[in-house]
């Protein structure tokens, strides 16, 4: 036995006759990040990457000419297993940042944590607050009829048809391009009745997975009452708003005369990773958990309508210094995205008209798509963030109509709503078109076709960024005369 595991064993004998005398609080819940050394003691091995990757993520990889590197092996079961001590619940892992969440009622024990050799630096993400009001009914009725003043007759874009013909859709979709064959993971913090609403009804969805931690599982709160398991109130709360389904429904939907989605044959995953009772820096880590989940499982495109730069209490907040794409824990892992062969599409963010009025995190990432918010005559939309990202790239990107888009809302109607975040699923569905009809170009080069399409390319601002893209037109490019 190595002198490492002897000082882990002991300290591991400590920590336990420690959270045994410990009176736990019951009403407080905490969860540390913690960072980790290396990955030397792997029980995984870069030469059968099938162990820990799906065929169709090493496919994609493949194809682009990628290989798997050590930050795609799993984080060090020994390492996990050596935080998992009495008192304390892994919450989940980051393999590309070699990081695992650890939840306690016991911040003392979390602290000494701290001192096991593999660790290398450790930060409190999460501390949970007195109390949380949420509703009782979250899966609210659905309307199985649109309103007929929501029908445009004989044109099967309905509503969606300008926010789709600005960006040169209807163009790529008459040509064959509608998505299929590729995978869009969404990233958001709800997709209430997504399973009931009938312009849904056709929609592939792959599977769908909660990354937030229940606050049922906490007496204090108000909810505990009302789900009485977890497992029913994770069901309940992935339903508990509808801002994922309507980013969903700018991409999926399908109700001729009335919504036709930007990627209507697409598959999708619908991921949970935004917790809308709270605003702390755990987020993201469950950001980066479900962007290697949707990795894992071989997804093309991401599509994150989320945004960070303060949080509750201050606790973690981040200054406009910090926008380089490196400096926060989010856009690390979103930058990377596309050294695995992914596309990231995401909103700028909607603080124009705050006293921030830049754009957040992971918007200010590298080697992704950033997308802010116009209006209907392709003004730019007063809330809609801008750029530059603090070391000079452009930022947004690209803008799309989002004062207002044209959505399906939670209960199955034709709504208006506006923010970056629903321009930036309109611009995700048509990516996947692009990406399907131009399968050998790289995730890097796809999103360069799309800034290259742009009508401002030669001319960037840090407001529209590269401008409007036109798909038609990135597509048209590609075709030999």
């Amino acid at each position: 036995m190595n002198r490492a595991v002897i000082i882990i064993a002991m300290l591991l004998t400590c920590l336990s006759l420690q959270a045994a005398k410990v009176k736990y609080p019951g009403s407080r819940l905490y969860m540390f990040r913690y960072t980790l050394t290396d990955k030397t003691a792997t029980t995984f091995s870069l030469t059968e990457p099938q162990q820990f990757l799906s065929e169709k993520s090493l496919l994609r990889r493949q194809r682009q000419g990628l290989s798997v590197d050590s930050t795609d092996l799993p984080v060090c079961k020994q390492y996990i297993e050596a935080l998992k001590v009495d008192g304390t619940r892994i919450v989940g892992t980051s393999r590309w940042q070699n990081t695992v969440l650890v939840a306690s009622a016991d911040s003392l024990l979390l602290e000494a944590l701290r001192l096991l050799p593999m660790v290398k630096s450790t930060k409190c993400v999460f501390v949970s607050p007195d109390s949380i009001d949420m509703p009782d009914d979250v899966r609210w009725n659905v309307h199985q009829d649109f309103n007929r003043w929501d029908s445009v007759i004989n044109d099967p874009y309905g509503m969606a048809r300008p926010q789709i013909e600005m960006l040169g859709g209807v163009r790529l979709h008459e040509a064959g391009f509608t998505g299929q064959d590729m995978t869009i993971a969404i990233l958001d913090g709800g997709f209430q009745n997504y399973d009931r609403i009938p312009a849904f009804s056709g929609i592939r969805i792959m599977g769908v997975h909660d990354f937030v931690v229940p606050h049922g599982e906490h007496k204090s709160h108000k909810t505990y009452e009302t789900h009485k398991t977890q497992k029913s109130y994770k069901a309940a709360a992935f339903h508990q708003i509808d801002h994922g389904t309507r980013v969903l429904s700018a991409m999926a939907a399908r109700a001729p005369e009335v919504y036709i989605g930007t990627a209507p044959d697409a598959a999708y995953w619908l991921l949970r990773c935004e917790d809308p009772n709270t605003e702390q820096p755990v987020e993201e880590d469950y950001w980066t958990m479900a962007a290697e989940m949707a990795d894992s499982v071989g997804a093309d495109i991401i599509n994150s309508s989320l945004g960070y730069h303060d949080f509750d209490d201050g606790r973690g907040n981040y200054r406009l210094q910090d926008l380089d794409g490196r400096t926060s824990f989010i856009s690390r892992t979103a930058s990377m995205l596309a050294r695995k062969g992914i596309i990231h599409c995401n909103s700028a963010g909607n603080s124009g008209m705050g006293q921030w009025k830049k754009i957040g995190v992971p918007a200010d990432a590298r080697d992704i798509l950033t997308v802010g918010a116009i209006d209907r005559e392709q003004r730019l939309a007063s809330f809609s963030s801008i750029g530059p990202s603090q070391d000079g790239r452009v930022k947004p990107d690209i803008v799309a109509q989002g004062a207002p888009a044209a959505l399906i809302s939670g209960r199955g109607t034709v709504v208006h709503d506006m923010g970056t975040s629903f321009s930036t699923p309109i611009v995700c569905g048509l990516t996947a078109c692009l990406w399907q009809a131009l399968p050998h170009l790289t995730a890097s080069e796809v999103m360069q076709l799309i800034r290259q399409s742009a009508n401002q390319y030669n001319e960037p601002t840090n407001i529209y960024g590269y401008g409007i893209p036109d798909f038609w037109k990135a597509y048209a490019s590609q075709q030999k005369p």
